[in-house]
């Protein structure tokens, strides 16, 4: 069988050999183009200011400067958003935060490039500047009027609680610190057209960006992506100024112009994930079942609106995490700051909301000194009445009951807990703890409009294939899906399926590449475009294998057979013969496909709707260890079971999860990202922002995939696994915090005063404040 599809088994990465080899092909490596140039991008340097002026004389005495571009130059729209227009493409009147355009420098080497941009004299008039979440709230600095969701009467409720908690939960940013900086190669084509190569997510909105500011139709602009270094959201919106900027200066100079940031520029100049600041009440029975939750949510914008509003829908469709809330008020706001605008980040604000309920029931746990993994599962989703989510929509059939018992039985969880016991009690400088966290993650765009795709797939007369789709590689593994959805479909080995380079040209008006949802749109487009040249051959398949027109054929082994002949080696033709024999009756060897996901649908002033097509699951038991001299830990074993449907390829998949576990722990309790009073960045590179390295990873890490699990209506059955997997590092967090917990005298129980990022230093806060409160009492 293993001959006839690779799907549903474990396979190499599309791109493996490419990336070992060096010869796999990204934007920054891209060699300039004949007649090319450099471009360096000249930052404004504070964080808020009137542009007084620009003194590019300086710059463009330097032998070699061709020019110093600034917002009077721009010869379309000046401005460019994914929601809205309101990011300067180059500052013009004001600047908003420290690193904003403000000039692009262009010369014949980037050597010369980077020394005029250093000479550019820039005056600011500095202007207060708003740079905390709790300035913009106490300023009422907001983008717009708070998004709401309500069911039933939760004051009420929450103040006939057995149990009331009342809590804060800060979570920071995060730099998405892909290997790949932002990058684009910009060239002018004949008919005023430009060829855009960008490093993004999202061609087609670069597309549409770069024709905005260059002020021609899209039809004038191709955008292609050959791959991505990384990208975790960081290039959905926020490729488009590079690629703006690069087409600025070609514009100017009618000469290719390739623009690359360095790490320093990259990690002053983009956003990062939404900081977020949530103020909470949690009711509880006596039990340890939530009645009531209330929350106000509030999101660190950045100084533009970018993707803010449905990053905060998101964190706000996710306060709610595995658990069913009988009576609940969600209430969110975007606070403007002059720091660069926060974007979309994997998760998309589902970690921010989720953390927060998981830190009301983690604080039940502590004040009760119960397990926190039987509170966690005393409220989960279940039959109806108890799965409604809080906008309404049905939580169909939850497999958390299931996952947990399975996960508990797998990780041998109530035995380790028992011997962790043992161990802390023997052990006054060392603490371990255990944690269970649980997932259920919404899959589709939120907004219904984005949930479509489109594909291309060519076959030729030699019975080999090419496939375009709209979505891009950036190391998830999509193409090597793609090719093995392709393959499967048209009967061929993989290597007759080549997947071309994402392109305009090929597949227009597509969706960026997020959501966790790569797979399930662009898999199902790939699929009927597949399906359309099977209907289109299959009467002439007929024909020349002497069968009745009713008959089944299968396609497979690079063959088309009759299904009633298929085991007894019947006549066949193969799918080289069936393509020439086509091409020679004139029959088209080219299709389209295109699909959309039904049913998505939400209304925000009502705050009720189907916002997703399906949820996601998993669980992780997460057991640490604390060094309580240093406040050092580190992750001794992590058993995970996720739901990923039917794998389309299950060695992908594991990829996906292994990796986003490990980026949920850098964010909780490494990567602190800084700074400084003057709106300056503090961290600017890997010396002094830490992401997980190969010595943070757990000495032991078990993955298992659910069985029985195929999901309807999904390509082959298949589960998003993108964005699922990184909420599952929040059982960090709850290993922790039972670690510092097991510090307190056995007549103490007070929650642990954890803060995030959980960073040695946060650890040793957190328990000098346990052994103060202690002592004092």
């Amino acid at each position: 069988m293993a001959e006839e599809s690779s799907l549903h088994q474990p396979g190499p990465h599309e791109s493996a050999w490419l990336h070992v080899t060096g010869e796999a092909e990204y934007v920054a490596d891209l060699p300039l183009p004949p007649g090319g140039v450099h471009g360096v991008i000249v930052p404004a340097g504070v964080p808020r200011g009137r542009l007084r002026r620009i003194d590019a004389a300086p710059a463009m005495a330097v032998p070699g400067t061709l020019a110093v571009l600034t917002a009077q130059d721009l010869p379309g729209e000046p401005t460019i958003g994914p929601i809205a227009h309101d990011e300067p493409v180059l500052a013009a009147d004001e600047v908003d935060y420290a690193g904003q355009p403000v000039a692009l420098v262009l010369a014949e080497s980037l050597a010369v490039c980077r020394q005029a941009a250093a000479r550019v004299r820039v005056e600011v008039e500095p202007l207060p500047a708003i740079l905390t979440l709790d300035q913009a709230i106490a300023e009422r600095a907001f983008f717009a009027a708070p998004h709401r969701l309500q069911r039933g009467d939760p004051e009420a409720a929450f103040a006939a609680a057995a149990v009331r908690i009342e809590g804060e939960v800060r979570t920071p940013p995060q730099d998405h610190f892909y290997l790949e900086t932002q990058a684009a190669v910009v060239e002018p084509r004949e008919h005023n057209s430009w060829f855009v190569r960008s490093s993004t997510q999202h061609p087609s909105e670069v597309q549409h960006m770069v024709a905005r500011v260059l002020g021609v139709g899209r039809h004038r602009v191709d955008c292609a992506v050959p791959r991505m270094g990384g990208a975790f959201g960081g290039k959905e919106s926020q490729a488009n100024l590079f690629a703006c900027l690069a087409a600025l200066g070609s514009y100017h100079l009618r000469r290719p112009v390739k623009v690359v940031i360095n790490r320093h520029e990259d990690m002053s100049m983009t956003g990062k994930r939404h900081p977020m600041l949530a103020r909470y009440r949690a009711g509880f029975d006596a039990a340890g079942g939530i009645v009531a939750l209330i929350v106000d949510l509030f999101a660190d914008g950045g100084f533009s609106l970018d993707l803010s509003p449905a990053i905060l829908s998101r964190a706000l469709f996710h306060l709610d995490s595995a658990y069913f809330i009988p009576e609940l008020r969600f209430s969110g706001l975007i606070c403007r700051t002059n720091h660069p605008s926060n974007t979309a980040f994997r998760g998309f604000g589902g970690p921010q909301g989720m953390a927060v309920i998981e830190d009301a029931i983690n604080r039940f746990a502590e004040l009760r000194g119960e397990d926190p993994a039987a509170i966690r599962y005393r409220n989960y989703y279940a039959a109806p009445p108890r799965n409604r989510a809080p906008y309404g929509m049905e939580i169909e059939a939850p497999r958390l009951r299931r996952i947990h018992h399975e996960l508990c039985r797998d990780a041998d969880y109530v035995n380790r807990r028992r011997a962790i016991t043992a161990f802390n009690r023997s052990n006054p400088q060392r603490k371990r703890g255990l944690g269970l966290q649980p997932v259920k993650f919404g899959i589709s765009f939120t907004n219904s409009i984005l949930n479509q795709a489109g594909a291309l797939v060519q076959l030729y007369t030699d019975g080999t294939v090419q496939v375009n789709h709209g979505g891009t590689e950036m190391g998830q593994g999509l193409h090597t899906k793609m090719r093995a959805v392709a393959a499967a479909e048209l009967g061929l080995p993989l290597a007759a399926v080549r997947i071309m380079v994402t392109a305009t040209d090929k597949v227009p008006n597509t969706s960026a590449t997020a959501a966790s949802s790569g797979s399930d749109l662009n898999g199902q487009a790939v699929a009927a475009a597949c399906r359309k040249l099977r209907r289109r051959l299959s009467p002439l398949a007929r024909r020349l294998l002497e069968v009745p027109p009713e008959t089944r054929l299968r396609y497979a082994g690079g063959s088309i057979r009759a299904v009633d002949n298929s085991v007894a080696g019947g006549p066949a033709i193969t799918l080289a013969d069936l393509a020439q024999a086509a091409w020679e009756e004139r029959i088209s060897l080219s299709a389209t496909g295109y699909y959309s996901t039904p049913g998505i649908h939400y209304d925000p002033q009502s705050g009720r709707g189907a916002p997703f097509f399906y949820f996601a699951y998993g669980a992780a038991v997460v057991e640490v260890e604390v060094d309580l001299f240093t406040g050092e830990h580190c992750l001794r074993r992590v058993d995970i079971l996720h739901d990923v449907g039917n794998s389309l390829l299950p060695s992908i998949d594991r990829g996906q999860i292994e990796g986003g576990f490990i980026q949920g722990v850098g964010w909780l309790t490494r990567e602190e990202f800084l700074w400084g009073e003057d709106g300056l960045t503090l961290t600017q590179g890997p010396s002094t922002y830490k992401i997980p390295s190969a010595g943070d990873a757990p000495a032991e890490l078990h993955i298992r995939l659910l069985d029985r699990a195929a999901q309807p209506g999904v390509i082959k059955g298949s589960k998003a696994v993108g964005e699922p997997p990184f909420m599952l590092a929040l059982g960090v967090i709850t290993a922790l915090r039972q670690a510092l917990w097991d510090c307190l005298p056995a007549a103490d129980s007070r929650p642990v005063p954890l803060q995030l990022p959980a960073t040695p230093e946060a650890v040793l806060r957190a328990l000098a404040q346990l052994r103060g409160e202690s002592s004092a009492r």
